[in-house]
């Protein structure tokens, strides 16, 4: 069972809201006392997550949370939004796969990075994506 230790919520509407959380994002992996390695991997993967409900869905909401296992500690970022939906997740989840114009890197190599990874979206109403990385995994 994970409990939240601490909970941060942030509403990205715009690309100037994007360094305010990648700085709240490190801030909260400093405290718990995630190596460097790791808050890079954790920045890397909220970066592109917060830029996909940008450019996919205009925007929604992001949720940053410290929380702990057992002795383990890390952070959950949550991304909702109420865009369009993926059709096809499986694809989505495809190295080269890409509805936009980018090398569609964005959520295998995304899941490649943090230690959970979890993604629900419904077509017309949106998509959460969760994701874990662990102090030390």
């Amino acid at each position: 069972m994970k409990l939240v230790l601490n909970k941060d919520k942030m509403l990205i509407e715009k690309e100037q809201d994007v360094v305010p959380f990648r700085n709240r994002v490190k801030e909260h992996a400093v405290k718990i006392g995630m190596s460097l390695l790791n808050q890079t991997k954790l920045i890397t993967a909220a970066s592109e997550l917060v830029r996909n409900m940008l450019k996919y869905a205009g925007g929604g909401v992001a949720i940053i949370e410290v929380i702990s296992q057992g002795r383990d500690n890390g952070i959950r970022l949550i991304f909702q939004d109420q865009g369009p939906g993926i059709k096809d997740i499986p694809q989505a989840m495809k190295d080269g796969f890409s509805t936009g114009k980018s090398l569609g890197l964005g959520l295998p190599g995304t899941k490649r990075l943090v230690s959970e990874f979890d993604i629900k979206s419904k077509e017309g109403e949106g998509t959460t994506v969760t994701i874990i990385k662990w102090k030390n995994g």
